[in-house]
């Protein structure tokens, strides 16, 4: 093959194909004999193994990724495998034991003495590059929210933004009042850059092609099942808008991260070095403090739709993601059963640093668009944080998602606390070390033991 022009290659490859192809089939119907079938699939794999490689080698060409994967066939058909088969067999665990186990693994993280990731290329207040990174805060807020932003912007300017002067960005549904754009200004430095922006009805408003008998229907039988905001239209809107057209806002195509900022958080330790930058010189995309489980019934068919999507695009996977972290049904087995293959673990977004990149890039957009098709943003109640989560797990390299265990956070009800130095005032005291949650009928909902069992690098678990 290796004589055969450029021009007349691809021609003679697809022959060859066809006829591979073809031969199989006949030999499929003239045989029932399972070991044979098995060793005709084997040598079709290896034939079309070799073909491709002998394309690449002539041309010095790669496929068309809708076409053919640029992973190894072995390695993709390994991926499919573990995303199709759940991490542990069933009547192989306690799920209390579990339980128990998880909840000592995490209380050991951070117990442990936490100050600031172990690196040596942190900026701090007075580098020439503090407060220099294409970042912004980002908050999503009503009006009627002014008095809890407000709170939760004094706390984060003490603890970390009064030395680095990082913007703030505001978006609304609505108009904001001069009310609230005044009394934000009025808790900021004069030189502190904001900007308040409106949110496109059509980015934000319940789509035209969702058929509203539907979704009124099927929320009245979620809200029967105390499932919380089904009938609140405008929280369905908030997690679609999160999911795909936040990243999209103009006033936010100037940034390459952004700090996501809720009303009514509170944060509990100093932190002392450029988060953005962090971000940009270790090769992190995404930060988070807490993980999660969700709740199955908002998410029935996300994993199922998710898969459909993966196999119409396997390229778009990346050979190192959080896989484990995906299907691991040890702690809560009802969660993965219900959803037909997902743990349901997710990063809870309400904190989240972010690299706008890879919400911009083609698998997350593809994925964006394959999902708004499904409709589950409103026949069901999909989360931006689950969403978001798959995508990351699915599409980025794990090593690349960096859990902040440094930084102290809080929202109702759950909290990463961790152990500053006994001589370091770094941390105020306000959060008990290693305390997940104030009700212990909550355990069960962390996610993080799972994390660091399945996810975490060396790199990762050696930082603090």
């Amino acid at each position: 093959m290796r004589f055969l022009s450029k021009r007349i290659l691809k021609p003679v490859l697809s022959v060859i194909i066809l006829i591979s192809i073809a031969v199989t089939v006949v030999l499929y119907f003239l045989t029932a004999n399972e070991n044979y079938l098995q060793a005709v699939k084997d040598s079709a794999k290896s034939q079309y193994a070799s073909l491709r490689e002998s394309y690449k080698s002539i041309t010095g060409k790669t496929e068309s990724a809708d076409e053919l994967p640029d992973h190894d066939a072995e390695v993709l058909g390994s991926i499919m495998d573990r995303l199709h088969e759940p991490l542990y067999e069933k009547d192989t665990f306690d799920p209390n034991e579990v339980l128990a186990e998880n909840k000592q693994l995490y209380e050991e993280f951070l117990l442990q003495e936490i100050s600031e990731p172990k690196v040596d290329n942190l900026v701090r207040s007075g580098d020439p590059l503090a407060g220099k990174a294409k970042g912004t805060i980002l908050s999503l807020v009503r009006n009627s929210d002014l008095e809890d932003i407000i709170s939760s912007i004094q706390q984060l300017e003490e603890e970390y933004n009064k030395n680095f002067g990082y913007p703030y960005t505001f978006l609304n549904d609505e108009e904001f009042t001069d009310e609230f754009k005044d009394g934000i200004k009025s808790i900021l430095p004069k030189d502190r850059v904001v900007e308040f922006g409106t949110i496109d009805p059509d980015n934000w408003n319940m789509p035209d092609s969702i058929d509203r008998e539907r979704y009124d229907q099927e929320m009245d039988k979620m809200s029967k099942e105390n499932i919380q905001y089904a009938e609140v239209e405008s929280y369905h809107n908030m997690c679609r808008f999160y999911s795909k057209e936040f990243y999209h806002h103009p006033l936010l195509s100037k940034y390459k991260y952004v700090w996501r900022l809720e009303p009514n958080v509170n944060f509990y330790c100093k932190i002392n070095y450029d988060v953005f930058q962090f971000m940009s010189k270790n090769d992190k995309i995404y930060g988070f403090v807490l993980n999660l489980y969700d709740s199955p019934q908002t998410i029935e068919t996300l994993w199922t739709s998710t898969m459909d999507f993966v196999e119409e695009h396997p390229n778009y996977l990346n050979v190192n993601g959080a896989f484990a972290w995906l299907k691991d049904n040890s702690q809560n087995p009802k969660n993965y059963d219900y959803t037909q293959g997902y743990s349901t673990c997710h990063f809870w977004t309400n904190f989240e640093i972010v690299d706008l990149d890879f919400l911009r890039s083609e698998p997350y957009e593809k994925y964006m668009q394959y999902l708004e098709e499904k409709g589950g943003f409103y026949y069901e109640r999909w989360g931006d944080a689950p969403v978001r989560s798959l995508a990351l797990a699915l599409f980025a390299d794990k090593s690349s998602i960096h859990w902040f265990r440094d930084i102290g956070y809080h929202h109702t009800p759950y909290t990463n606390c961790p152990t500053c130095p006994a001589d370091s005032d770094r941390c105020n005291g306000n959060c008990v070390p290693g305390k997940f949650t104030p009700w212990s009928d909550l355990d069960n909902q962390n996610c993080q033991a799972t994390w660091i069992r399945h996810s975490m690098s060396e790199e990762e678990l050696e930082m603090y």
